[in-house]
């Protein structure tokens, strides 16, 4: 019967992780349909070489880091228990590879190809899994003392704040100081449009990664036994509340509502576990409408060039599910308890400033070793013939 159980769970993690490797054909899909026709190839390209970085950084280095587990053993070791430990591994790695993908969306068009990868190795050999090691593993004592002070440690099940929240603020330092594309504001700082190229490509990105985000949120029980209807339903309220919101601030627009489901289950990844269904669906609501005043705000007012918005939907929406998780998964509104609001705001602020400092040390460095822009004549070419030699049509 253990042995049963062992083969179950680690097939039930294994395809979690095969639905979680496919959401990155969303990334890439999402990008290819929002940058210029003249980025798509770029686009693709680096989802699948930072795909293939993580994996090697978190392989040698950033599980290590995170979960103290090395993989310096014989097969016959690493197999042990169905190879639970390596299926575990390869669940897990989908989350970390998310970050480069996360920030690939934000530097889009001018960043510079090279630089990027390395920066990708970086961020998930050492950045990432050191606050993934102190959430999910107990490292340093914080969740201890969270408990101990408080009553209980800091909760997010799924990654609202460890992925998202992570990614999206470490956009954020990339694309400061990258600076805004080249003709993206004119010399009175007015906006120009830079129109998505393809719709269609932009809403099949985010169907896959809507699709996906049941494994990466219902899966993330890691065991057959630990699984929840709960957590599906959850899931699915909050892509409905933020496709909605998104529908009504965004007034129509395609590139909010295909961007509004991904705000809403961003937000509710942390308390899926432990929200009531209406509380989800208004974690969605709310991340909805914040993504689409929060992209307006940073391209139009602080003239932030974030292309595909990765901050207000990773980052803010991020931050606003490890809040919510504290509100909503309280018993006062339905909810399981076992949470503190204080908590989730200060796990949360920790998890902020260590994807900010993080950023800035590494592409900081970079930026000042190697440069991480490229020049304006490249960026006019465009990443695809500028870097990859070929465009994505024939007839450009």
């Amino acid at each position: 019967m253990e042995s049963l159980i062992q083969a179950n769970d680690t097939l039930f993690v294994l395809l979690g992780a095969i639905m979680v490797l496919a959401m990155h054909a969303g990334f890439a899909f999402l990008e290819v349909g929002t940058v210029r026709s003249k980025n798509q190839v770029n686009a693709l390209v680096k989802i699948l070489v930072d795909f293939c970085v993580s994996t090697i950084a978190y392989f040698f280095i950033g599980y290590s880091v995170a979960y103290g587990v090395s993989f310096f053993s014989g097969a016959e070791v690493l197999a042990a228990k169905s190879g639970f430990e390596l299926v575990k591994f390869f669940f897990l790695l989908t989350f970390a590879a998310a970050i480069p993908a996360i920030v690939s969306g934000g530097i889009a068009e001018r960043a510079k190809f090279n630089p990027q990868v390395a920066a990708t190795f970086l961020l998930v050999g050492f950045v990432y899994p050191f606050f993934e090691g102190i959430v999910w593993n107990g490292h340093y004592g914080i969740q201890d003392w969270f408990t101990n002070q408080f009553g209980t440690a800091f909760h997010d099940f799924a990654g609202s704040v460890v992925v998202h929240g992570m990614g999206g603020w470490l956009a954020l330092t990339a694309v400061v100081l990258l600076g805004a594309r080249a003709g993206r504001y004119n010399k009175q700082g007015q906006i120009q449009a830079h129109p998505p190229s393809n719709i269609p490509f932009l809403a099949l990105g985010a169907w896959i990664l809507t699709v996906g985000w049941f494994g990466f949120n219902v899966m993330s029980a890691q065991s057959i036994q630990g699984i929840s209807g709960l957590v599906a339903v959850n899931s699915l309220m909050a892509l409905v509340g933020g496709t909605l919101a998104a529908l009504v601030f965004g007034k129509n627009d395609p590139g909010f509502v295909h961007n509004g489901p991904l705000a809403g289950l961003v937000a509710v990844c942390a308390g899926s576990d432990i929200m009531h269904p209406l509380g989800a669906l208004v974690t969605g609501l709310v991340a909805g409408a914040l993504f689409v005043w929060a992209f307006t705000y940073t391209q139009n007012r602080l003239k932030i060039d974030d292309v595909l918005g990765v901050w207000p939907l990773h980052g803010l929406c991020g931050a606003w599910g490890g809040i919510a998780a504290g509100i909503f998964g309280s018993q006062a509104l339905g909810g399981m308890g076992g949470v503190s609001l204080i908590v989730q705001v200060l796990g949360t602020l920790m998890g902020v400033t260590v994807a900010v400092v993080g950023g800035c040390i590494v592409y900081g460095l970079l930026k000042k070793v190697v440069g991480i822009r490229m020049s304006d004549e490249e960026q006019f070419d465009g990443a695809d013939l500028s870097i990859h030699k070929i465009s994505a049509t024939s007839d450009l």
